[in-house]
């Protein structure tokens, strides 16, 4: 991008709002006086490290904003309203963004609803000013609402699969045993379908919920309330607990951001070999063309495909901690 952000929107005086900021963002920003609202665990803590106040949601008021638009359009309208309700009549909201991301689309949407200017194109995106108006200038479906989905689960705008269960979860919990091991942890929960599914099969005694992405634990959190059931809002991959379990369920993402990385998954294999028991098995799910068999054979002894279709794979791993012994090469 041509020019730094802080050459575009100085001066900016007083206290400054982040929403959706990434750890890679703030080069151009005072920690002193900026707040950084980040719902993902690892970015959370990253951009918290440098110094920054980091919330998971909007608290208080700002002089001015800047709202980072994500790809979803309901969460991208969602950060707009939330940046706008925590700023005066007259204040700055600059909307960053890239092409990909529907900043174009952004743009159209507030120059109908709003004075914009300092309008700068910015290498794959641009980034523009809007004058924030006086009383409810934005529709009011643009809030961050949860919503109610088939099935009585909440959802909200931006977490994955938010119009209903995920195909290769519901793939997955159909190979799921009628009895479960006591002791379950759900690695990468969403807003929680599957753990729903896994409390509904004779057995278990106690379930972790894990989630990176605090909005949809917090989705969770109203869609599961078992007592079974505990939350962890953490990084999957690197989950820990002071006590293994017996068993892992997981349909791990394989995109993080933008970019797709098909190395994520094989962390989400490392760290439910490291949560289980040697006697332990995971149960996961996978689009059929991701290479996951071999760190599935590197941390676990046996590996065996119970389920799926052309799609999907639902393959389930034992021996933990015990990988498979490479076959000494004749000749």
């Amino acid at each position: 991008m041509a020019g730094s952000r802080l050459e575009l929107i100085d001066p900016i005086e007083g206290s400054v709002l982040l929403i959706g900021a990434g750890p890679g963002d703030l080069a151009d920003f005072d920690p002193a006086r900026t707040t950084v609202v980040q719902g993902f665990r690892p970015s959370y803590d990253s951009i918290a490290a440098q110094g920054f106040r980091a919330l998971t949601s909007v608290e208080g008021r700002a002089d001015a904003a800047v709202v980072f638009l994500p790809r979803a359009r309901a969460e991208a309208r969602a950060r707009v309203a939330a940046a706008a309700a925590a700023l005066d009549e007259g204040a700055a909201l600059w909307i960053d963004g890239q092409k990909t991301d529907g900043i174009d689309a952004m743009l159209r949407e507030m120059r109908a609803l709003a004075p914009v200017d300092q309008v700068q194109s910015r290498a794959h995106g641009k980034i523009f000013r809007v004058t924030v108006l006086g009383g409810d200038w934005l529709p009011a479906e643009w809030k961050s609402a949860k919503r109610m989905i088939d099935g009585g689960f909440v959802t909200a705008p931006g977490v994955f699969s938010a119009d209903g269960p995920d195909p290769a979860s519901v793939a997955l919990a159909a190979c799921l045993p009628e009895r479960l091991p006591t002791r379950i942890v759900d690695l990468g929960a969403g807003w929680g379908w599957l753990s729903a599914q896994v409390l509904t099969r004779p057995g278990v005694e106690l379930l972790h919920l894990v989630e990176a992405e605090h909005a949809a634990l917090d989705c969770a959190r109203r869609n599961v309330t078992d007592p079974r059931a505990h939350f962890h809002w953490a990084d999957a991959t690197t989950f820990r607990l002071s006590e293994p379990v017996n068993g892992v369920v997981m349909n791990p993402p394989f995109h993080e951001g933008r970019a797709a990385d098909p190395h994520l998954g094989a962390r989400f294999i490392r760290a439910a070999a490291g949560l289980l028991t040697g006697a332990g098995r995971l149960w996961m799910v996978a689009n059929r063309h991701l290479p996951y068999e071999a760190a599935l054979n590197e941390f676990f002894a046996n590996v065996q495909e119970i389920g799926g279709d052309n799609r999907f794979k639902v393959i389930t791993a034992t021996g933990a901690g015990r990988p498979k012994r490479r076959q000494p090469s004749s000749g």
